[in-house]
């Protein structure tokens, strides 16, 4: 009983000092209370980011809901090029696309172009009227890359040897205008099978 009584009398006694000092009752914020840290952002936020680079041959601009047509037109003509090139998949593009399908996609890709999570562009003809293919810069889910760089062109550009011409521009222009150190790009640089790979370990942990 005596200890009991001790053991009141400290803890009353502690309780007073902390009191009279300000101190709070309440535990320290353990780390699994504490709220989590947000994703680092894609780019800097004092990086700008470009919405029209032309050049002789070409020029690139934001995908977007007024680009939905010309968009669409280029790969509706490439259905089984870039199936089997671009996304080795019949998912995308597919025979049944709509018109309004196209539409939701470039407000898709305009949402994210504005909130700067991923940017899309049109690589159009330098007066704007045909799509010659798409560019895309994106987060990397593969740890080592700063961002990943994927691009295709119609079938008829990549006969005429423009995908070539363009893989080479875009990466020298990833280079030198963006704030990236190390850039993957799939089916290019990095063999498919091996990002595959990559992807799949990735996905795994």
């Amino acid at each position: 009983m005596v200890d009991a009584g001790l053991k009141l009398a400290m803890l009353a006694l502690l309780a007073g000092l902390g009191a009279a000092t300000g101190a709070s009752a309440a535990p320290p914020e353990t780390p699994a209370t504490q709220a989590p840290k947000p994703a680092p952002a894609f780019v800097p936020a004092n990086f700008k980011v470009p919405t029209l680079v032309e050049t002789l041959k070409f020029k690139l601009v934001p995908l977007g809901p007024d680009l939905a047509k010309v968009d669409f037109d280029a790969y509706m003509s490439s259905i089984e090029h870039l199936q089997k090139t671009f996304t080795r998949s019949t998912n995308w593009p597919h025979k049944d696309i709509t018109a309004a399908d196209a539409t939701k996609d470039m407000e898709t890709e305009q949402g994210r172009f504005r909130r700067r999570a991923s940017f899309a562009y049109a690589v159009l003809t330098p007066d704007g009227r045909r799509e010659r293919g798409c560019v895309y810069v994106s987060p990397s889910a593969i740890a080592g890359y700063d961002a990943t760089v994927t691009l295709w062109v119609t079938k008829a550009e990549h006969d005429a040897g423009f995908d070539a011409e363009l893989y080479e521009w875009v990466a020298n222009w990833v280079r030198k205008e963006w704030p990236f150190a190390k850039v993957a790009y799939p089916g290019r640089a990095i063999d498919w099978g091996s990002w595959d790979a990559a992807m799949a370990a990735s996905k795994a942990k």
